[in-house]
Parts: C-alpha cells; structure tokens; sequence
C-alpha cells in the first residue's frame, strides 16, 4: 500500500469514528519530519481515543504499525506516528489552542480526493 492509498484508509478511519475537521497537509516539501500531517478534531477524550484505535486497527489489518504513540486515552491530543505521516486527534478546544495549521501555514493542504 503506497503513501496516498494509506492516507485515504487514514481519513475513511476518521470519518467513520466522526472525527472534524480532517486537514491534510503536506509538510515533505518544507520538512523532514515527514511527508504528511493529518490533522482532525474530537469533542472528548473517549473520541480522541476511538478515532486513534480506529486508525491503528484499520492500518493493522494491512500490515502497517504504529511506529512512536504519544498521548493516552485520557489525552487531550494523540499523535501517531507512521514514519511517512503524522496523525494528530486533537480535542476540539485543544486543536484550536496549539493551532497546527498556522504553524505549518507554508504547507500544502490537500484534499483526499485529489491523492
């Protein structure tokens, strides 16, 4: 499974755990961190953790491991870490405080559709 087709299993995972405001941003070109942040919201802790469980299970199933987790399931934001991609599951007020979207302003943002 390549980068992109991992990507859109990552958005359909969220999507289906009813995660907010998904944004993809491609950091490749501005940083080594990695290629991608995909970045959604949650209105709690406990959706904050089904979303991330729900991506790690989905993932699982293709052969695809976590490879650095930070944030518990009583956190306010879980960062996953894939390598290639970063997910990050904010809670909602926790989103709009760290704001990753400005400080990663001179990242592409794209849509799932156009991967």
């Amino acid at each position: 499974m390549n980068i992109e087709e991992s990507i859109k299993l990552i958005y359909k995972a969220i999507d289906d755990k009813q995660g907010e405001d998904i944004k993809i941003l491609k950091i490749g070109n501005i940083s080594s961190l990695a290629d991608y942040f995909i970045i959604t919201s949650a209105s709690n802790e406990r959706q904050v953790k089904s979303i991330t469980d729900n991506i790690e299970k989905e993932l699982e199933e293709h052969g695809i491991f976590v490879r650095a987790k930070e944030g518990t399931s009583s956190s306010n934001w879980i960062l996953l870490d894939y390598g290639d991609y970063i997910i990050h599951v904010f809670k909602t007020e926790d989103r709009q405080f760290y704001n990753l979207e400005r400080l990663w302003k001179d990242a592409q943002e794209i849509t799932v559709e156009a991967l």
